[in-house]
């Protein structure tokens, strides 16, 4: 794949521990299935939608992929999409930009512009 910028959805208190140990290992879902869960721009909103709507501690990690290596792997998943997974530690320093995400009607994120 070919997309520079992916992005993570993570708990302000899960992401508060990762900077003190200057990594994130990943939500319960991520560590359950082994790898860490990022999406592309064009995936983003969806995956937020389906696995994390009416979170209101939510974040938006902005990672570029070229950082994160041989451990990254695009996958097929949802829809037969390919979806960019993280069989590592993010490192903290590997993360460019974070945002929150603030509820929005629905229960829904609000983003802020993407790349």
């Amino acid at each position: 794949m070919d997309e520079k910028i992916i992005y993570n959805l993570c708990r302000k208190p899960d992401w508060d521990a990762a900077i003190r140990h200057g990594e994130y290992r990943g939500s319960a879902d991520d560590i359950r299935d082994g790898f860490i869960h990022f999406s592309t721009a064009a995936q983003i909103a969806e995956s937020a939608a389906k696995h994390r709507a009416g979170i209101a501690d939510l974040l938006l990690l902005t990672v570029d992929a070229c950082d994160l290596g041989a451990e990254l792997r695009w996958e097929k998943s949802r829809g037969g999409q390919l979806f960019p997974h993280l069989y590592a530690p993010l490192k903290v320093t590997a993360v460019k930009r974070v945002d929150a995400l603030p509820l929005g009607p629905g229960g829904l994120h609000v983003f802020p512009k993407l790349a």
